[in-house]
């Protein structure tokens, strides 16, 4: 597993994601790589999309307990 490519992070996502809607705009790619470019950005999209969604289950709210301290609780995306 010493090979196996780290994954990148959120923000890299993200950038790569920006270059290839950037070159896909641009119109000037060959049809085969223009499809190349569309299935990475979905697989980065997908990747942006989990990134965001553990990130929101760690978040946690912090409140005063009745006895005025801290108590953490899950956050809610409602509020």
């Amino acid at each position: 597993m010493a090979n196996e490519k780290k994954k990148a992070g959120f923000e890299e996502s993200m950038l790569r994601l920006e270059e290839i809607v950037r070159l896909l705009e641009k119109g000037d790619a060959p049809l085969e790589d223009s499809i190349k470019l569309f299935e990475e950005g979905t697989k980065l999209a997908k990747r942006c999309d989990d990134l965001l969604n553990e990130a929101e289950k760690k978040v946690v709210v912090l409140s005063k307990g009745a006895d005025g301290a801290p108590v953490e609780t899950e956050f809610d995306v409602g509020e």
